[in-house]
This record gives structure tokens, sequence and C-alpha cells, in this order.
């Protein structure tokens, strides 16, 4: 197999026609990957990925073909997969106020070119989810673009097909996390176009790296939530005298060990499985 692409989180390696898709455990913020790395963190991801997938195959086809047809030193962190031409959008669903969106709020009262009511505050439920999709950028960091931009990069039908299918895969998720006692403030999607034109739901899927994850006994809107996600990694980051460029802080045990529990809790939470590594 030949390394194609080492990306923040995952490697992409050809087998012949298909995919190897291996999510490891580094973690990044603000784009740059940090030297320590969170055990089980990319089996974590890969296991509730393919729960998800499941779930959503009704709304849109995915690029899954197997997760045990994988080579054995990446089994349960890897899935084979289909080839797909990947549409330059991050598809970003919100139902909550928080993280960039709030930012992009404060300033102009909008988000990617979406008015929203006045009076909002950080971790306000949103009046309906929103799309506000954003860049996805090779190197720096992603911005927000309108759906007019998405609408010029991909043609009018592609565009309102996702925009549709990304909420409604949020609305899928948010429910059943709800049932569950979680809140799915916001999450990113990425879609491809299989050589027969077909649109597939690809890379990972509503997961504690894409998605923001709040327990719901425990929203307040207005403040900081707790977080069951890497949005605790970030603010752990935000404390130090670092500027956010390479190389990354090491990150300290307890801080490693909080994440880890953090991405086992909300996989246990959904699923109702317990994790055993």
């Amino acid at each position: 197999m030949e390394l194609i692409h080492s990306g923040k989180v995952r490697d992409v390696y050809a087998d012949g026609d298909d995919l190897i898709l291996v999510a490891s455990d580094r973690v990044s913020v603000y784009d740059v990957v940090l030297p320590t790395p969170i055990p089980d963190k990319g089996k974590i991801l890969t296991r509730l990925s393919l729960w998800w997938f499941e779930r959503l195959a009704d709304i849109i086809p995915n690029h899954v073909i197997s997760a045990d047809d994988v080579p054995d030193e990446w089994r349960g962190r890897a899935i084979r997969c289909r080839r797909l031409t990947m549409l330059p959008v991050e598809w970003i669903a919100r139902g909550y106020l928080a993280g960039l969106g709030l930012k992009e709020y404060d300033k102009s009262g909008t988000v990617s070119g979406v008015a929203l009511p006045p009076g909002l505050v950080e971790a306000s439920k949103l009046p309906e989810p929103i799309f506000t999709p954003t860049t996805k950028a090779a190197e720096g960091h992603d911005e927000f673009i309108t759906y007019d931009d998405v609408v010029a990069e991909i043609g009018a039908d592609t565009a309102e097909r996702l925009r549709q299918t990304t909420l409604e895969v949020y609305r899928r998720g948010a429910e059943l996390a709800a049932e569950r006692g979680i809140v799915i403030a916001d999450t990113k999607l990425e879609f491809g176009r299989a050589p027969d034109g077909t649109l597939v739901l690809a890379d990972e899927v509503l997961t504690p790296d894409s998605s923001r994850f709040w327990p719901a006994d425990e929203w307040r809107p207005g403040r900081a939530q707790h977080s069951l996600d890497k949005q605790f990694v970030r603010d752990w980051s935000s404390t130090l005298d670092w500027d956010r460029t390479p190389p990354g802080p090491e990150i300290p045990q307890e801080v490693v060990d909080a994440t880890r529990a953090r991405y086992i809790e909300v996989y246990e939470r959904l699923t109702g499985e317990r994790w055993t590594g």
C-alpha cells in the first residue's frame, strides 16, 4: 500500500481501487498537531463513525466498504473506503451558538451570511439549525463562506442537496443524542462524489473531533459549557503562553487522561456500549 495523504489525524493509503483510512491518536488544536497522543482516540473515532454511518445510511450513502478487511496492525482504527472526489467545502450545521460561530455573530449578527436574532449569548439554542459552510484550507485556517459562495464553487443543485443533507444529518444526530442526555451543538461533515456521480458522506461523522458535545443536564446559556469533545484540549492550550504555531506544547498527563475519559464517555452514552478498547 502507498501512503497518499497524512492529515492532522488520519492517514490515507491506496490499496488497489480502494483507500484505507487510518485514524491515529494524534490531536490537533488551531490546526497544529500536538506532540502528545490521546490513547485509543483513533479507535473511538472510527468505531463511533461506523455506528453513525449505519444510522444515517437512509439519508445518504457513505464511503465504507469494510472495517474488517484492513491490515491487522490497524484493526479497530481503519476503514476500507471507496475512492471519492472530495468537495472543497466544510459542511457545518449549527443548532447552538459557540466557537467561531459565536465570534462571527458578535461581530456582525450573522454566521456565514445567515442572519440571527439579536441578543443571543454563548451556547444559546438557535431558533432552528443553520448551515454555515467554511473553506477547506490545505494550509492555514478555514474561513467562513456563504451559501452563495458554495453555489458558485460546486453548482446550485449540488449545493442545495448537500445543504439539506447536512441539516438532516445534524437533526437526526441531535435528536438521537438528546435521548441519551447529550446536546450536539454543531457538527462538521465532508462529502465526496463517486465515479458514477453519486454524492457520498465521507471521512468521519458526529465524533468528538468533528462536533461539540455537551451534557444536556449541565447546559446553561451565557457561559462556556462542559465539553465532551476536543474543546477540552483547546481550552487547556488557551491558558498557555503559546502563539498557536508549530511546534505545539506537550500535553500534561492529567489533560491526556481527562480528554480520553471524555471521548469514552460520549461513545458509551451515545452507543449504549461499554468501551473495551
